[in-house]
């Protein structure tokens, strides 16, 4: 792990370190464009044949349905279900508070104004099942889903060794009440959920984090096949931030619960005194060897860096250059710093908050913007599976107030046509 000092960095230094950079970029934008070409022409047929290349699985069927979900779910450890269930009413307490009906407005008398929810009818929902099989990101994304009142919930995650599911996220199913699982992953799953299949119908909008293969084809069909996302994503990523109130132990269980993500993952530390970078590093060595991803977490450490800050304050700046997926408060002083954070995807305060119990059950979302889009998107909320629907309605007295205001306007910018639809309504009342 690099250390800088942050006072002997240049803006464009900070800048250049805050990058996300990805070298093999255009490499993986031809295998991905290949790879959804194929699955916008071919079809189920072409998603037979990913999976046996790249799952290694011979699929008889895309899909699983009720009666076996509901069996696979069965097989679920006693424990697993119990945590599973806590996870689901904390999530779903979370997301649910989050409905509201906004008020009309009358702006001026006899013009009344509002906006009314509706949900995303068709939504599609990736769950990622290469490194790591995630039943965590089926309740981040199912609860909302489900809360917002989605019709169609399409549910793709790759099959497992036996070309099927595993009882962690049959369970989840039926917790929700999905009765179909697509067994289709990777940028193949991206695309049979944007131009749809023979099996795979087509959704409105795709949600789900994944590898950086998932990742492009997600931002390749929203511009070719006019499919929304929930968000541009990347690795994932947290940065904490810690004073002399840290505990160097804490700091390295979080900066190594990323790491495991994957190779791409980064942990970035910054901290107000070089004792506490040392004392983590070291921490982080211990740790280390007793993860069974250590080569994974080893690898990201590596591509990580730590920054030397002189007061918390110095280093909630950097942070929202950096802007960070999670952003840990490592400190006895969190409270004081909250108005100062203006860029990051969900935030975890003091030393007994670690980012894993937003990444399971807290009832935060888990599903966040990385590689610094944190400066302009948020997090999956119940919001993202809505829209709002303006209305307005105008009286008599309402077109008689605003009408002469319409007309001026349309004028001034030489569209008579729109000045006329007021005026023919004026002149018979």
């Amino acid at each position: 792990m690099k250390i800088y000092s942050y006072k002997d960095l240049t803006k464009q230094e900070v800048e250049s370190i805050c990058l996300r950079q990805l070298e093999d970029d255009v490499t993986i934008l031809e295998r991905v464009e290949s790879i959804v070409d194929r699955v916008k022409t071919e079809g189920d047929q072409a998603l037979f044949d990913y999976a046996l290349a790249f799952d290694k699985v011979q699929l008889q069927q895309l899909f699983i349905e009720k009666e076996e979900i509901n069996s696979i779910a069965a097989t679920i450890p006693t424990e697993a279900k119990a945590a599973i269930d806590t996870a689901y009413r904390n999530i779903k307490a979370f997301h649910a508070s989050q409905s509201y009906r906004e008020d009309k407005i009358e702006t001026m008398p006899g013009v009344t104004c509002w906006r009314e929810t509706r949900a995303i009818e068709r939504v599609g929902l990736y769950i990622p099942g290469g490194t790591a099989v995630l039943p965590s990101t089926f309740l981040m994304l199912g609860i909302p889903a489900i809360l917002a009142g989605c019709k169609e919930i399409v549910v793709c995650s790759p099959p497992q060794k036996d070309g099927k599911t595993n009882c962690y996220l049959a369970y989840v199913a039926v917790l929700l009440g999905i009765e179909k699982i697509y067994l289709v992953g990777g940028a193949q799953a991206v695309a049979a959920m944007a131009y749809g299949t023979e099996s795979v119908p087509k959704v409105y909008k795709i949600f789900g984090p994944g590898n950086r293969y998932v990742t492009q084809a997600k931002q390749l069909v929203q511009s070719a096949a006019g499919t929304a996302i929930d968000m541009p994503a990347g690795p994932s990523e947290v940065l904490v931030l810690a004073d002399e109130t840290a505990n160097s132990s804490y700091i390295a269980s979080d900066l190594l619960a990323q790491a495991e993500h994957g190779v791409d993952s980064q942990t970035i530390l910054v901290a107000t005194s070089s004792k506490i970078i040392t004392d983590t590093l070291a921490q982080i060595e211990l740790q280390l060897k007793e993860l069974p991803r250590q080569d994974i977490a080893a690898q990201a450490i590596e591509n990580s860096y730590a920054v030397l800050v002189d007061n918390l304050e110095e280093g909630l700046a950097f942070s929202n250059i950096y802007a960070p997926e999670h952003l840990i408060l490592s400190t006895d002083k969190f409270e004081q710093l909250i108005p100062l954070i203006s860029n990051a995807g969900s935030v975890f305060l003091g030393n007994l908050t670690p980012e894993s119990a937003g990444d399971y059950a807290s009832g935060t979302n888990h599903t966040l913007p990385t590689s610094g889009f944190a400066k302009a998107y948020s997090g999956v909320s119940l919001d993202s599976f809505v829209k709002k629907i303006t209305f307005q309605h105008i009286t008599p007295r309402g077109l008689r107030n605003i009408g002469n205001t319409v007309e001026v306007l349309a004028e001034a910018e030489g569209l008579i046509a729109h000045k006329n639809a007021v005026s023919i309504r004026l002149k018979s009342l």
